[in-house]
């Protein structure tokens, strides 16, 4: 065989051996690098970003000016990744995690009128709320300074409280 051949030879089998080649697991969907996300609280308001079922995720990259401390002005709740009060962050979310949260059990949520106006807290689809704690000197009275409506939980005119919802 001429040299030419002998090349030709070893680049095909090179070529056919690197296409019938198992994927490596890297390469696989799946695998790799969890995917990475970029959620912004616009204007300082909480906004909600879908990372799907997951809610195993974590901050890798903080972009804003303004904090982005879990539980506070991030986090995850049903609805997916929030952001609030000027957090802008890049995150990673895990394929999976945790089983979403069971919406019989009660939990406990705090919520707060501000400078006496009124406001929204998320609690999901439920709308069985009972006031559990007073915390504010203002009145909290059901269907005067708190309720509940399409939004979620509001409060008004000072009242700050914990409520239960189911």
């Amino acid at each position: 065989m001429t040299r030419t051949i002998k090349l030709l030879v070893v680049a095909v089998t090179l070529i056919v051996a690197a296409c019938i080649a198992p994927t490596p697991a890297s390469a696989q969907p799946g695998y790799g690098p969890p995917p990475r996300i970029t959620c912004s609280s616009n204007d300082g308001n909480r906004n909600w970003c879908d990372i799907g079922p997951s809610r195993d995720v974590r901050l890798v990259r903080q972009i804003s000016g303004s904090a982005c401390i879990k539980g506070s002005t991030w986090g995850t709740d049903r609805r997916g990744l929030w952001v609030d009060r000027g957090c802008r962050a890049e995150f990673v979310v895990a394929a999976g995690g945790p089983p979403p949260p069971q919406y019989g059990a009660p939990r406990i949520v705090t919520c707060s009128s501000n400078d006496g106006k009124r406001n929204w807290c998320d609690i999901g689809p439920s709308r069985d709320v009972r006031l559990a704690r007073q915390i504010s000197g203002s009145a909290c009275i059901q269907g005067s300074t708190w309720g509940t409506d399409r939004r979620g939980l509001w409060v008004d005119r000072g009242c700050r409280a914990d409520f239960k919802v189911r």
